[in-house]
């Protein structure tokens, strides 16, 4: 997108405000997925369906997603910034109610399908506006705004357990969810930027392949996300599966591995601006890969968990970093972000079932063996990160 209805020299109060509109919007999406994965287990044994079956349906959203990703642009474009997240993002919230509705494989399908698009467009838009708001500040911001994205995530999901461990049924805590979380949406919408196209602007294709730059960007994000999505995933079983471990001990893996994504993405703008984005990303992926070994070579539980705290410190700015590259890529932003975007859903998709596929194959060991690898990939992919 090109022209702001403001033109702004500096960090100004009204960026300020923006900036903290654009992190409370974060909070608010990822408050939505937390609500939705606490009731999973409720929403498949309402819809009747196997592990498998369940294991079918959660790839629709990343498929809604990938596919309708690029008509954010299209949307923004014609809406300018301000209305289009306002209604793409009460799309996403309400697209909450849709899973629990489901009686069956195909119902629950189609409404994942359709909460996958939602997620998706106002994905986008938000990544678009929080980069319009990295380069009015000057400074990085998108690692604490992906870090708020965790946050909400997890107050989201510490609501749904709760909900959970009262009986409550998901229909009813979801609705509310839902409408709490439209609500806030829409005031908070309020004070973001309102970035609009020239009038003599083309609009940006209703569909399009990413750009070159795009892709190169996605190909390092892609990295950063297959090990993000391995190690939330397989992590639990990791520990109990090849070392043993308790189910209770196990579960604290994946819970220690997420609060170590939030803790080191809020913290992660500091040293952005203190190191530069191709600097800290390398650094993380060192991390990330003697994280990989340590997990690849454990004997004890406490080495597991070690490697796997390493590997989301290593990742943890990777994704909010390939998107405000992405922004700067090229003249249009949320079409660019739409482009990494799509690859970085696709590692997402692409990731547990490999990881899996590896394991029945050969084991678990040999599939952290690849997430290794490819977390070596950010040593030597961090360049492309670089501002411009």
């Amino acid at each position: 997108m090109s022209n702001a209805v403001e033109t702004i020299a500096g960090p100004t109060r009204r960026v300020r405000q923006a900036r903290v509109a654009i992190a409370a919007i974060f909070a608010v999406h990822g408050a939505v997925t937390g609500s939705f994965a606490t009731r999973i287990p409720w929403i498949q044994e309402h819809a009747g369906i196997s592990a498998g079956q369940l294991g079918l349906a959660l790839a629709f959203p990343a498929i809604g997603a990938s596919l309708t990703m690029p008509l954010a642009a299209r949307i923004g474009h014609r809406l300018g910034t301000r209305q289009g997240l306002r209604v793409l993002l009460a799309y996403w919230t309400l697209a909450l109610i849709l899973p629990s509705l489901a009686g069956s494989l195909f119902t629950l399908c189609l409404a994942l399908f359709v909460f996958g698009t939602a997620a998706g467009t106002s994905d986008v838009l938000m990544n678009a506006l929080g980069v319009e708001v990295e380069e009015k500040m000057g400074k990085s911001v998108m690692s604490g705004l992906h870090g708020m994205w965790t946050t909400g995530a997890l107050v989201g999901s510490a609501a749904g357990a709760l909900a959970a461990h009262a009986a409550l049924d998901a229909r009813v805590h979801l609705v509310i969810a839902s409408v709490v979380l439209t609500v806030a949406g829409a005031l908070i919408c309020q004070g973001v930027l309102d970035v609009r196209s020239a009038p003599d602007d083309n609009p940006p294709p209703r569909f399009a392949l990413p750009p070159k730059s795009a892709v190169i960007i996605g190909a390092v994000a892609f990295c950063a996300v297959f090990a993000e999505g391995a190690s939330l995933d397989w992590s639990a079983v990791y520990l109990r599966d090849v070392l043993g471990t308790s189910a209770g001990i196990a579960a604290a893996s994946t819970t220690a591995f997420t609060c170590t994504m939030a803790v080191a993405r809020l913290s992660g703008d500091a040293l952005v601006r203190r190191f530069g984005s191709v600097k800290t990303v390398r650094t993380g992926g060192v991390f990330a890969t003697l994280g990989g070994l340590l997990v690849v070579l454990a004997a004890h539980p406490a080495m597991a968990m070690a490697g796997f705290a390493l590997i989301g410190l290593g990742v943890s700015v990777v994704v909010p970093l390939a998107f405000a590259a992405a922004g700067r890529s090229g003249p249009t932003p949320s079409q660019s972000i739409a482009g990494v975007a799509t690859i970085t859903y696709s590692s997402g998709l692409v990731a547990p079932s490999l990881i899996g596929g590896v394991a029945d194959l050969t084991s678990l060991t040999v599939s952290f063996g690849l997430v290794t690898l490819l977390a070596l990939g950010l040593v030597a992919g961090a360049g492309v990160l670089r501002s411009r």
